[in-house]
This record gives C-alpha cells, sequence and structure tokens, in this order.
C-alpha cells in the first residue's frame, strides 16, 4: 500500500481549513470593511453633489447621516472581521502545530532534526505557514475594495474604470513575478534559524557536560557560526524583500498617477462632477491600501510556502520502525531473542537475570535500540515477533529503561507512583526521605533540582514499579556510591526475581547478582557464564573491574 505524500500545498490547505467557516466569516467581514472604507471619498462626493453643490441643507443633514451609517459599518465590520481574523490564525497554527508534535511523538519514530530544529518548526514555522489564512482573508478584502472602488469608478466614467480594471490585473501578475526569488530565500533563511537554534538547544541542555570537558571555547564557535549563518540568510532575504517591496511600490504609484491624471482631464473637459472628481480621487488615494496589501501577499505567501515545506518535509518523513497489528498476552512469560543486524544475537530464558557486558559503545547502543523497538531489528518474545504487534504492546512487554532517562516536571509521585517496593529496591526511598514534601516534593523539568545519583534512583524506581514482562536496564546505578550500588543491586535482583530482566551494564556489584553474563564485543558474544567465572576472563575483567 503506498503511502500518502505530504506537500507543502496540503500543509498550507489543512491549516487553512481548521476553521473554514470562521475563515470565511473573517473574510467576508474585512471585504465588508474594506467596501465601507471605498464607500467613504464616494458618500463624501455625492454630499458635495447633492447637498453642498445645491445649499440643501435637508439634504445635506440626511446624507451625513448616511456617512455615519458607513463609518458605523466600517467600524462593526472591522472589530468582528480582524478579531475572528486573528483567531483563525491562531488555531491554524495550532493545528499544524499539533501535527508536527503527533509525528515527533509518534511511537514509530523517525522525525528528522535535531531537537532544537524540531522545536523551531514547531513554533516558528507552524505560526508562518499559517499566516496563509492572512493571504486569503486579506486578499478578499483588498480584491473587494478593488472591485468596488472600479464599479464606481465605472459608474462615473468608463474610461476611469477601465484603466483601473486593466491596471490591477498588471500589478498582481508583476508582484507575482517578483515574489518568485523568495520562496527559495525564505527557505533558506527558516532552514538557517533552525540550524542555529538547533545548535543553542544542544548547547544549554548539556551544559554540564561541555562544562565539565572544557568545551565552553568549542560550543561557542559552533553557535556563533550557526547564528552568523542565520544572520546572514536573513539579510540576504531582507534585501530581496526590500527591493521586492521598492519595486511594487514604484509598480503602485505609476499606476495611481495614470488613475489621477486621467480623472483630472475628465473633470477639466466636464465628463465628471466635481463630487465625482472628489470620489475618484479619494478612491485613488485609498486604492493605496489595498494595492500594497496584495503586493505585501507574494512575500507573505512565499513566507508561508517556506516554512509549509519544512513542516511537509517532517510529516511525510517515514517512520524508523514497523508497527504490527498483533497483540501480545496480558502477562508474557519473558523468554526473548534478539537479532541485531551485523550478527549479535541474544537469547534469555523466561524469568532469567542476565548481564550484558559490551566492550564497545556501538554494540550496547545497537542492542538497547533493537530491544526499545527504535529499529527494526528481529525481537521475538515468547515465539512472537514484535514487529508483528503494536508498539505500544511491544514496548510494555519490553521496557528499556536508558542510561539517560530524563524525569518528568511535577512531583516524585507523579514520576514513580507510590510503589514503596520499587522506590526501596531502587534506594529512592533514601531520597524522598531527604526531600522537604516526599512523595508529594516537585521535580523540575528534566529532575534539575535533583543532584545526578537522585534523579538516577527516581528513574531506576520508575523503571521497576513499571513491572513489565522484561525489563531491561542500561547502567542504572553510575552516579550512586559503592553502598548504594549493592542495595540496588540486592533490590533490584529481589524484586524481579521470576522475572526476565537484562542488564547492559559494568558494575560488578549488578553483574554477581545475574544469573549468566555475556560478554559482547564487535557484534558478537565472545563469552558466556557466571560473573565469577567471567573474572578470568583479561577483556571481562578489563571492562569491569579496571
Amino acid at each position: 500500500m503506498s503511502r500518502t505524500t505530504i506537500t507543502a500545498g496540503g500543509v498550507l490547505r489543512r491549516g487553512a481549513g481548521a476553521r473554514p467557516r470562521d475563515l470565511a466569516v473573517a473574510s467576508l467581514l474585512v471585504a465588508v470593511h474594506q467596501l465601507a472604507e471605498a464607500a467613504v471619498p464616494v458618500t463624501v462626493g455625492w454630499v458635495i453633489d447633492v447637498a453642498v453643490a445645491t445649499g440643501d441643507p435637508v439634504a445635506l443633514l440626511r446624507w451625513l447621516a448616511v456617512v455615519l451609517g458607513v463609518f458605523v459599518v466600517l467600524a462593526t465590520s472591522a472589530l468582528g472581521g480582524y478579531w475572528l481574523a486573528r483567531r483563525v490564525e491562531l488555531l491554524a497554527a495550532h493545528r499544524i502545530r499539533m501535527d508536527v508534535a503527533a509525528r515527533v511523538l509518534h511511537p514509530a519514530g523517525g522525525a528528522p532534526g535535531r531537537s532544537g530544529e524540531l522545536v523551531s518548526t514547531a513554533g516558528a514555522d507552524a505560526d508562518r505557514a499559517a499566516l496563509v489564512c492572512q493571504v486569503i482573508w486579506a486578499g478578499a478584502g483588498a480584491l473587494a475594495a478593488l472591485a468596488g472602488g472600479a464599479v464606481v469608478l465605472l459608474g462615473s466614467s468608463v474610461v476611469l474604470g477601465l484603466v483601473v480594471l486593466g491596471g490591477v490585473p498588471l500589478v498582481l501578475v508583476s508582484s507575482r513575478l517578483l515574489a518568485r526569488p523568495l520562496v527559495g530565500r525564505a527557505e533558506a533563511e527558516q532552514g538557517a534559524l533552525a540550524t542555529a537554534t538547533g545548535v543553542a538547544t544542544d548547547v544549554v541542555s548539556g551544559l554540564r557536560v561541555v562544562k565539565g570537558i572544557g568545551a565552553e571555547r568549542a560550543a561557542a564557535q559552533t553557535y556563533r557560526r550557526a547564528s552568523r549563518a542565520a544572520l546572514a540568510a536573513r539579510l540576504h532575504a531582507a534585501r530581496l524583500e526590500g527591493g521586492y517591496l521598492g519595486a511594487t511600490n514604484v509598480i503602485t504609484g505609476l499606476f495611481l498617477v495614470v488613475v489621477a491624471w486621467v480623472g483630472g482631464r475628465l473633470a477639466l473637459e466636464g465628463a465628471i462632477s466635481i463630487g465625482e472628481l472628489v470620489a475618484g480621487v479619494g478612491l485613488a488615494q485609498f486604492l493605496i491600501g489595498p494595492l500594497e496589501r496584495l503586493t505585501e501577499l507574494g512575500p507573505l505567501l512565499a513566507g508561508a510556502r517556506g516554512s509549509a515545506r519544512r513542516v511537509a518535509t517532517l510529516l511525510d518523513a517515514p517512520p524508523a520502525v514497523r508497527e504490527g497489528a498483533g497483540a501480545l498476552p496480558e502477562q508474557p512469560a519473558g523468554a526473548l531473542r534478539v537479532r541485531v543486524p551485523g550478527g549479535l544475537a541474544v537469547e534469555v530464558a523466561a524469568g532469567e537475570h542476565v548481564g550484558i557486558v559490551t566492550l564497545r559503545a556501538t554494540d550496547a547502543a545497537a542492542l538497547l535500540d533493537a530491544l526499545a523497538r527504535d529499529t527494526d531489528a528481529e525481537v521475538v518474545l515468547d515465539g512472537a515477533d514484535l514487529r508483528e504487534v503494536t508498539l505500544d504492546h511491544a514496548r510494555r512487554a519490553v521496557l528499556v529503561a536508558r542510561h539517560e532517562a530524563t524525569l518528568f516536571e511535577g512531583t516524585v509521585a507523579d514520576n514513580t507512583g507510590r510503589d514503596r517496593a520499587a522506590l526501596a529496591a531502587a534506594a529512592a526511598d533514601e531520597v524522598v526521605e531527604t526531600l522537604p514534601h516526599g512523595l508529594d516534593s516537585e521535580v523540575a523539568e528534566r529532575g534539575r533540582t535533583l543532584s545526578g545519583g537522585q534523579r538516577q534512583r527516581v528513574g531506576l524506581a520508575r523503571a521497576l514499579a513499571a513491572r513489565p514482562s522484561v525489563l531491561v536496564l542500561h547502567d542504572p546505578t553510575t552516579a550512586v556510591d559503592a553502598a548504594t550500588e549493592h542495595r540496588i543491586a540486592a533490590g533490584v535482583a529481589t524484586l524481579r526475581a521470576g522475572r526476565t530482566t537484562v542488564l547492559v551494564a559494568s558494575s560488578p556489584a549488578l553483574l554477581a547478582r545475574c544469573d549468566r553474563v555475556l560478554l559482547v564485543d564487535a557484534g558478537a558474544v565472545v563469552a558466556s557464564g557466571t560473573h565469577a567465572e567471567l573474572v578470568s576472563d583479561p577483556r571481562y575483567r578489563q571492562a569491569v573491574l579496571s
């Protein structure tokens, strides 16, 4: 079955379709507002011809009331139209942002880009793509004003009307041709900005590590290069936009000069009245606004399309793993077999406590990614290929608690539940006792209010509290002292007794509690036995005891 391709146009249509009825009403109200504005010089012209020129005070009052009514309609339609238009834009941006968030958080993974770039796409690009709504309602208002002005001018003088009707398409075509180069520049600018945002996010999130290895200067230089590239892209785009606006203003000005010259000649020849001349001049001045708005819609649409293309690239990215439709039993026994591309194959019996020591970090990463279903490696649980079941079932049955697991903002209880046995097994009960409100103590974003060791123990307690059929732990005790490590090793072994547990670690305390330990090197199991048996292997001893 072929996958539907998501395009920039599709993203723009989805944004504009977030509230189609509201967008239509907003466009109508804005059009009424623009027509009311166009009606102001016309009604003033009528006042001159019908009341002032005749000296009729009753007619003057009547037409002044008409002018007042026009202003009431103008103000009311502006209040409702522009408020509703802004609301539609915000809802469109929200809809696009939710699409991006859903793709980034999709369990199948595969969202391209670094975290900072994804944040930029969900923020700035979603907002900018939603400006397609502004193109629609602003374009509707500007065209209504131009159409209304043209009708009035045709009624007073066919020549003037034809000048307007013939000139507007020329102005619009010229503007569209001039706007084409802006699309590429808008995309380049957004790409450079996203890269700079991504670098900044990575530097800030890894600030402790950067400081720890003394890489502040290198990190600053990396960000400076990305920032300068973003600045250069913005300046280049600004130069193109300035040239575009300057050229379109010249075209618009020439057009209005022609309209004013033709109207003046007709008034001198007596073909139109003084009131019609005033209305014509007023309309000519008023039409500057709608024409300028129409010319500005080119860069606006170019920017929206550029951002929409970035959003479409993200939404259209293929998933990292395939997902089946099958299900697993409520409580799988836990017999596990995994085969990682490249040759590494591991089998674990149901209820077995297995340690895995990898001499290369790439082997550990590949194994963890396979077990977490972040890749399409073969993982079989109790004879069922996890590629054929839903990701939710697979990840609930085989839980991978990574070394860098992140805590959520909220309380300790929000992160771990109130599972006292899990807290004790992870030695997190000691952490809870030191906190001012115990389990109800607040944990800041990513657990930054806790020390490294405290975060690690709370994260381990969260994994243990889930009680999965297969629990995979990756270096869960690297930030705790030796005494706490031994307590955790005993606690995990006791709590997980009878349940399949895989420890990808190099801790002697943890490995000594395992039924079996595998030594992995270059994508293959090179030794197997208990911890006590493997200490005689120099490779194992170097990895675990040195």
